[in-house]
């Protein structure tokens, strides 16, 4: 589903060259949880960002689905970023003047679904996060880090994407509430038949992934 060919990212900082990803190369199954393991500087970041269309690469390839991104237009990448791809955040990034149903219904507004539809759309997803109907007309202040986490999460599945990318999804969770929201991204990636790429430097998290590559220093190691 997702594939990775000879993939390469450098750019200048100050005066110097930082060469951030270095030829790498992997596949990943569609219905997958996987995550990419690696300290700060590794590469990570960069690599997500190419991954969600938000930069491009120096050279190589990212087929989501059949289909390289790299050499789709801007017209494209926006339909691509819209409804084929979702993105959790560290920071949960909802929208603070939203209640938790309205937030999960955005990404389906801006992708012209009809109200009645996203509205039903959202309720499933909020249930099948563990958000319960009265937390689901909650702003985001009145809900724990963890409920956050849940109904971003909700959010990221709004428009069926067959991707998603999460950046530290549990970075700001306690230990046992960031082993509940992995094991319910890796049990999502089966229901809803998508692909789960989280990045992390908690070696922890990546034993409880399908699928794990470690990076260092912009190049993918072996496990």
């Amino acid at each position: 589903m997702l594939a990775i060919k000879h993939l390469s990212k450098q750019f200048k900082s100050g005066d110097h060259i930082v060469k951030a990803v270095k030829n790498i190369s992997f596949d990943i199954p569609q219905g997958i949880f996987s995550t990419i393991i690696g300290k700060s500087g590794s590469g990570k970041s960069t690599l997500l960002a190419l991954f969600g269309a938000l930069d491009k690469p120096d050279s190589g390839s990212i087929e989501v689905d059949g289909r390289d991104i790299t050499k789709m237009n801007d017209q494209k990448l926006i339909h691509y970023r819209c409804k084929e791809i979702g993105f959790i955040f560290q920071n949960y990034n909802l929208v603070p003047n939203l209640t938790a149903l309205e937030n999960v219904m955005l990404p389906m507004e801006f992708a012209g679904i009809a109200t009645d539809v996203r509205k039903k759309r959202a309720q499933k997803l909020l249930n099948e996060v563990g958000i319960t109907k009265d937390k689901q007309l909650r702003r985001p202040s009145r809900l724990s880090g963890g409920e956050q986490q849940r109904v971003a999460i909700a959010r990221a599945l709004a428009n069926s994407p067959k991707l998603i990318l999460a950046d530290e999804p549990t970075g700001n969770l306690d230990q046992a509430t960031g082993k509940i929201i992995i094991d319910l991204l890796k049990t999502l990636a089966k229901t809803e038949n998508t692909t789960i790429v989280a990045v992390t430097h908690d070696a922890e998290i990546s034993k409880k992934a399908d699928m794990s590559f470690h990076l260092q220093d912009g190049k993918l190691l072996k496990n």
